[in-house]
């Protein structure tokens, strides 16, 4: 299995669909009921309603975690190390017991301790150290291994670097593997499996083409019983691959690393492994997803001032200026004053790509200057103006993607990588160069520059988009024995190029943008916000899809939503204002994308709409109950719930899709008070009480003559 797991470059364009299930996939939430036109419509959900309360950890998940964690990483050295590697010919399982070791332990913040394992060779050379942090509010760990070279000399080739190599014990029973798709510019993009793992077959998938998010999975996963189960999650913003395969015995074996590691290390030089990350839980399905969503959302989402991100309302112009290409400073401010005068409750004006100098094309990228012809005083005349009136901005930036006639491009071609043996779907990327992010002079100088940008053009939050695929670019011209060393370097380059943004600029928020979601790992997720999750947009059902698949894993994203026509999407409709529309687009964060120079738009309905967003967006963020099963039939419903246990507080969103033949559904809603009795609100209408007992067991009967229909619903525990 350790051989098949590693592939070859030629075969990575189609890695990413070989782990493919014909016979065996199924949706994720089985069990769905449809009855006829005059009968409620049932849906029996796989997470099974519990008990209602916050979701906290007990001691039998931290048992769990203790257990696994210990007899991974204690002992003096462990012996059962977590992650595995081939050096000079020979297994570290071999190796590692016969070097020198010292264990250093340190008290983080919250509630956390790292400790760092060092390994390193008799006679100065390789050194292998081991960061782990354990966090003892959540059963959970982590840990990263680096390789540094503390010799005069080249190491040895260190090659098939797995940073996770371990099994997890199910007991003897069954075990399925739950995971979602990545984000593929299409209306499944995020959509959930489940899939049972039977003994001894081994199943393989890995990201696509270099970015980590991209292709049949994103990089996050969970093996699950009926009892329990155990969250994987990568961090690694560049090319991984992963092998699972059950045993006879219940066990399971899981591998995860960089597809690509065969190279030798100079003097002084540093390879890291992905960042694994493992979360454990007893109990449903249902206990398992909140609990990863907590975690995710207190121990991951990057914050401000030690306070988490808020849901937000944002707008841009790119619809109707072809992104920034037909802006100036006059029509950004009239947008800005003509959202304020509707009393829309705008938080950040968004100016997305084409504000720098260009040919005339926003992918003509690589001088990072505002074009003074269109902006003479900057973007900082725009951001100045929106932030007196309590507008903040985000700026868009795409500094890796180098092309011709540009500063980058003429200047400084020793800092670019150009591409090799690209599959026929990129051959379009064959003119592009890719700013070596490894390249620390590169890096230096892309991080003043962005840096002065900020500075100078007064940007609170920093967009920074990815349209190309940068696997071909890291790997042409790689010697034999430097295979994967490339991607590695640039990987430390991106995150440091991040982390010193933030260390200059404090306060700063970051966008993480790959055309679309198309690299959110978990190192990436830790320092910025996915705000557009994928570019499949303005279609209701696929972003119904969106919303209801991606928030088992990921509780902060954003989208945007349409009214008016499209500049971009030129054979979008003209879209009116429209509640079943504006609903299906909410998210944590929504992007207004309308022309406000129209006076005759529905601005009365919006601002509903708005007001709407801005009371129930906060539960984004809280316990997620999917109320139907997945799926993007227009002849079906579909609905999900987000509840506040501790406040006793919630949400119900319903869709009507336009060919659904039943007028009328019903949804048990999950984890409320049996005991208390519920206000439930229609926000388009009237309030009714009822027993928490009946919301779970009865349910909550929607009908609507009309098809699409969307209805969006609030409660709160009267006692």
């Amino acid at each position: 299995m350790e051989k098949a797991l590693f592939l070859p470059q030629k075969q990575v364009e189609t890695a990413s669909v070989a782990f493919q299930f014909s016979t065996m996939h199924r949706l994720f939430l089985s069990g769905f009921l449809r009855f006829s036109f005059f009968i409620p419509l049932i849906w029996v959900v796989g997470l099974a309603a519990w008990p209602a309360a916050a979701v906290t950890v007990n001691s039998a998940d931290q048992h769990l975690a203790c257990a696994w964690l210990d007899r991974h990483l204690a002992g003096e050295p462990p012996k059962d190390l977590p992650f595995s590697f081939i050096y000079d010919g020979k297994s570290s399982r071999e190796l590692l017991p016969n070097w020198k070791f010292s264990r250093a332990e340190k008290k983080l913040e919250c509630g956390k301790t790292e400790t760092t394992l060092t390994f390193a060779e008799r006679s100065p050379g390789l050194e292998v150290r081991v960061v782990i942090v354990r966090d003892e509010l959540y059963p959970a760990g982590e840990w990263t291994v680096f390789f540094r070279n503390q010799g005069s000399k080249p190491t040895a080739i260190l090659e098939k670097i797995l940073a996770m190599d371990a099994v997890w014990d199910a007991g003897g029973t069954p075990v399925s593997l739950r995971y979602a798709n990545g984000s593929n510019t299409t209306p499944d993009s995020y959509r959930p499996w489940s899939v049972p793992l039977p003994p001894e077959r081994a199943y393989r998938m890995t990201s696509k083409w270099g970015r980590p998010s991209y292709g049949s999975s994103l990089p996050f996963g969970c093996l699950e019983t009926e009892k329990g189960g155990m969250f994987y999650a990568i961090g690694w913003p560049g090319q991984w691959t992963m092998s699972v395969e059950s045993a006879k015995d219940g066990q399971t074996q899981l591998q995860i690393g960089q597809a690509l590691t065969h190279f030798h290390l100079l003097p002084g030089e540093q390879a890291r492994s992905p960042l694994m990350a493992v979360l454990f839980y007893q109990g449903n399905s249902a206990r398992g997803v909140n609990l990863w969503r907590k975690w995710m959302v207190e121990r991951n989402l990057p914050r401000t001032d030690g306070k988490p991100p808020q849901p937000m309302l944002v707008a841009c112009s790119s619809h109707q200026f072809n992104e920034m290409l037909g802006a100036n400073e006059e029509n950004q401010k009239l947008f800005i004053d003509r959202f304020l005068e509707e009393k829309l409750p705008l938080k950040y004006w968004w100016m997305d790509a084409g504000w720098y100098v260009n040919n005339g094309e926003w992918i003509n990228v690589g001088t990072w200057e505002v074009d003074r012809k269109r902006f003479p005083s900057g973007l900082r005349a725009i951001t100045d103006h929106g932030r007196a009136k309590g507008v903040k901005s985000i700026v868009w930036f795409e500094p890796e993607r180098v092309t011709a006639n540009s500063w980058l491009y003429d200047n400084k071609p020793n800092w670019l990588l150009s591409p090799a043996n690209l599959p026929q779907p990129l051959e379009y990327q064959k003119p592009w160069r890719l700013l070596n992010l490894g390249n620390e002079e590169a890096r230096k100088w892309v991080t003043d520059r962005v840096s002065d940008l900020i500075t100078s053009e007064g940007i609170d939050l920093y967009r920074q988009d990815f349209n190309m695929d940068p696997y071909y670019f890291w790997t042409n011209g790689e010697a034999e024995d430097r295979q994967g060393i490339t991607e590695n370097l640039y990987v430390q380059g991106y995150l440091k190029f991040w982390d010193d943004l933030v260390r200059r600029h404090p306060g700063l928020q970051i966008d993480s943008c790959a055309s679309g979601g198309r690299r959110n790992d978990l190192e990436t997720l830790r320092r910025a916000l996915p705000l557009l999750r994928d570019d499949h947009l303005f279609e209701p059902t696929g972003q119904q899809g969106h919303t209801y698949g991606i928030s088992f894993w990921i509780p902060y994203h954003g989208t945007g939503t349409l009214a008016g026509p499209s500049k971009i999407f030129k054979d979008q409709p003209n879209v009116p204002v429209d509640d079943y529309f504006f609903r299906s687009h909410m998210a944590p964060s929504l992007n207004i994308c309308m022309d406000m120079r129209e006076r005759t738009l529905n601005y009365e309905k919006l601002r509903r709409l708005t007001g709407q967003f801005e009371r129930i967006a906060p539960f984004y963020l809280a316990d997620y109950y999917p109320l139907t099963p997945y799926s993007l039939d227009p002849k079906l419903w579909m609905a999900w719930q987000f509840d506040r246990p501790e406040t006793g507080e919630g949400i119900v969103q319903a869709f009507r899709r336009k060919e659904a033949p039943e007028a009328s559904a019903n949804f048990k809603l999950q984890g409320l008070d049996a005991k208390a009795t519920y206000e439930v609100e229609n926000l388009d209408g009237e309030k009714i009480s009822r027993s928490g007992q009946k919301l779970m067991e009865e349910g909550l009967r929607l009908e609507s003559k009309e098809s699409p229909a969307s209805f969006l619903f609030a409660y709160k525990k009267k006692s």
